[in-house]
């Protein structure tokens, strides 16, 4: 078995069916570090802005105490829309920057906005970007990245997801060829890139140089199967169950980790299984099972 030793594997809230700063429905923070430490990661995401304390201190001594260390905090984003989204783009951003870089982090993820609502289906706007907002788009995420990185001292990763205009390989690729590799890198979630029909191991070969951070996640292909017929919004998709406990999905990790890795760069790798809503007690068992079958796959 190779040892995967540029790989740093973390887990997300994600994980444990949160998707909101407040929702009683997901567990309680507290115990969601808990349980993370206790499935054996090292590494966590923040999650959504105000699940986790934002309190630097507070945070810091109830990740310590844990064990824990902080990858990276994530934002939504919708710079398509150009300069006039810029003042609230960056008031969310910055808070979420200066949180992740008080924790250590040294990244940013950075998700598109939806097209259609992700809870009810309600189509916002056009899937297809126009010219010129593929411009704002690209434009706009540069300089984001430039401030980020000015400012707090971390790299913006973009994370194509479904329901969103960076998503499947066409939208992946247009948007890496059209931003500039010294601001911009992708974050790869090898479920969501999968949902939309993507290849992850052949996106790592052939953009290597652009991958600067990882999701590992799976789609269960049965599903997403239904999901696509049905024109499925993402929401309804993971209520349905799309994705799914490794190593039953797809892609399979261990080609996607053997392809990092000859990247010859550190990467950290964060599962996210999205789950939500679920019952308290399913992510547990689940978090042990992932990264017991990681550590078997040299991770």
């Amino acid at each position: 078995m190779t040892t995967l030793s540029r790989i740093r594997i973390g887990s997300a809230p994600d994980s444990w069916g949160v998707w909101f700063p407040e929702d009683p429905g997901q567990v309680p923070w507290s115990r969601f570090l808990d349980e993370v430490a206790d499935s054996g990661y090292e590494w966590i995401e923040l999650g959504p802005y105000g699940y986790l304390p934002n309190d630097p201190a507070v945070l810091t001594a109830e990740t310590q105490r844990r064990g824990l260390k902080v990858s990276a905090g994530t934002v939504f984003t919708g710079l398509h829309h150009g300069p006039s989204v810029w003042d609230k783009t960056w008031a969310h951003v910055a808070d979420n920057a200066a949180l992740a870089q008080a924790m250590g982090a040294e990244h940013l993820v950075v998700i598109p906005a939806f097209w259609r609502d992700d809870k009810t289906g309600e189509v916002l706007e056009d899937r297809a970007l126009t010219p010129e907002q593929w411009h704002q788009l690209t434009s706009q995420t540069e300089r984001l990245a430039y401030e980020v990185r000015e400012q707090y001292g971390l790299r913006v990763v973009v994370h194509p997801h479904a329901d969103t205009h960076i998503d499947d390989e066409q939208n992946v690729t247009r948007f890496l060829d059209a931003t500039d590799s010294a601001l911009v890198s992708l974050c790869l979630d090898t479920g969501h890139y999968a949902y939309c029909g993507g290849d992850s191991v052949k996106l790592i070969e052939t953009y290597g140089e652009r991958i600067g951070y990882l999701h590992l996640k799976q789609v269960d292909p049965a599903v997403l199967a239904e999901v696509r017929a049905q024109e499925m919004p993402f929401g309804p998709a993971v209520a349905r169950g799309v994705m799914c406990e490794p190593p039953t999905g797809i892609p399979a990790i261990e080609p996607v980790l053997a392809a990092a890795q000859k990247l010859d760069v550190d990467l950290f790798a964060i599962v996210e299984q999205d789950m939500y809503p679920c019952p308290p007690d399913q992510p547990l068992p689940i978090a042990r099972r992932t990264r017991s079958y990681l550590r078997s796959c040299g991770a």
